[in-house]
């Protein structure tokens, strides 16, 4: 068997230095569970306390460790754990604000823990009883999820080579993985794979640091920078029968598991909307001249600035009312779950999906149309805003999102049973 390691890239763009050490993390005491009310109100706290270094953690590429750390022990993290085994099992819509108002701070951040909520929901419906005890107990003492689920080369998003087989009495998997947002801040990393070569997808729950598993950070995308979503390399890694749940269930009848995790895409992307229009706003009040035609004082009265200030104001408020809804529709069919009301919730989905790609990257590059000038000076770092839009609006395509609902306008057809939509 290999030994854990971590590399772990020393600023952006640069080299991966090999054997680097992890993030650090303290110690962390047993979160407090929240009520829905507290936990959007710490969310937003949070989310201004995030916006005060996001630029920088941005142009420097700081990742978030602290940050996590502070999510970790506010509760937040376990906001989904089912009240049986003791968490706050709060709704959807709550959730999807949380999300909303993290990532109006720093969308980075926001996207790290996003694959954590999406594996506690996967143990909600597939694990065994013995399997929610223990790590729906991670989970409320702290612990963080990651993911290892994509794979760089394959034909498509849903092709899986990673494989688990049998070994001396258990399970070894080997595999790698791309895009693992979250892993290199995990404590277990759920790992989708093969149960057996060609056999059915499951989850393998690997910890951080097994031997056999390497993280590598080596994101270089030019948005959502701090992220970290690099690679995991699985090499012999021993995975106990007891540590693997089944994946290839989810879709064999009416879900909202996709419905879920695209939901929290298009939070995340209606925060990077709002976060832009608040900036932009802030830079026109202190900061832009008028233009001379427009006969005012401040650019901010200047009644082009205005009516252009009010189509964004317009096109945020419709994208965070849709993932509001899509939150609410989600909530509607876990109560009653038939075809019918899992489709309505991914086409809520969709829609807000949809809307919050258009927001994010639009009202993100008008940012410069109203702010002047000055505004693209690279020291500002504005520009972060559109650059995280359009890289974490690239994770499913918005044009799938509405074709799904046109078949739905035209003749009444429900969109696909799987994760993307």
């Amino acid at each position: 068997m290999s030994t854990s390691s971590v590399a772990q890239s020393q600023g952006p763009w640069s080299l991966v230095e090999e054997g680097a050490p992890a993030p650090v993390s303290k110690p962390r005491a047993k979160p407090p569970v929240l009520t829905a009310d507290r936990a959007v109100r710490v969310a937003r706290e949070i989310g201004a306390e995030l916006a005060e270094g996001a630029a920088q953690r941005d142009a420097e590429r700081i990742l978030p460790t602290a940050e996590l750390d502070r999510l970790s022990a506010s509760g937040l993290l376990a906001i989904t754990v089912p009240a049986e085994y003791g968490g706050a099992d709060l709704s959807t819509e709550t959730v999807v604000e949380v999300f909303r108002a993290l990532a109006q701070g720093d969308p980075s951040v926001a996207q790290v823990p996003h694959s954590h909520f999406v594996y506690v929901n996967a143990l909600r419906h597939h694990a065994t009883a013995s399997q929610k005890e223990f790590f729906f107990g991670e989970v409320l003492r702290g612990k963080r999820f990651g993911n290892a689920q994509s794979e760089i080369g394959t034909k498509h998003v849903r092709d899986i080579r990673t494989t688990l087989t049998t070994y001396d009495g258990g399970y070894r998997l080997d595999g790698k993985k791309g895009y693992c947002t979250g892993a290199l801040f995990a404590d277990w990393i759920p790992v989708l794979t093969h149960l057996g070569v060609d056999g059915p997808l499951h989850v393998a729950w690997v910890e951080r640091h097994a031997p056999g598993v390497t993280v590598t950070d080596d994101w270089d995308g030019l948005g959502q920078r701090t992220t970290a979503s690099g690679t995991v390399e699985l090499e012999g890694v021993d995975v106990r029968h007891e540590r693997i749940t089944p994946f290839h269930l989810t879709f064999e009848a009416p879900q909202t598991y996709g419905a879920f995790a695209q939901v929290l895409h298009a939070a995340i992307d209606a925060g990077i909307a709002r976060a832009a229009l608040v900036e932009a706003a802030s830079f026109v009040r202190t900061k832009s001249r008028p233009y001379p035609d427009a006969g005012v004082e401040r650019a901010a009265d200047d009644p082009l600035v205005v009516h252009a200030f009010g189509e964004l104001e317009l096109q945020v408020r419709g994208a965070e009312a849709l993932v509001a809804e899509a939150g609410r529709a989600i909530d509607r069919a876990n109560a009653v779950l038939t075809a019918e009301s899992a489709g309505a919730a991914s086409l809520a989905v969709a829609a807000a999906r949809a809307s919050t790609t258009a927001a994010s990257v639009d009202v993100a590059s008008r940012l410069f149309e109203v702010s002047g000038t000055r505004s693209a000076l690279a020291g500002l770092n504005l520009d972060r805003h559109w650059r995280n839009a359009r890289t974490h609006t690239l994770h499913d395509p918005a044009a799938w999102k509405v074709q799904h609902l046109g078949h739905f306008a035209v003749d009444g057809t429900l969109p696909p049973n799987h994760g993307q939509i």
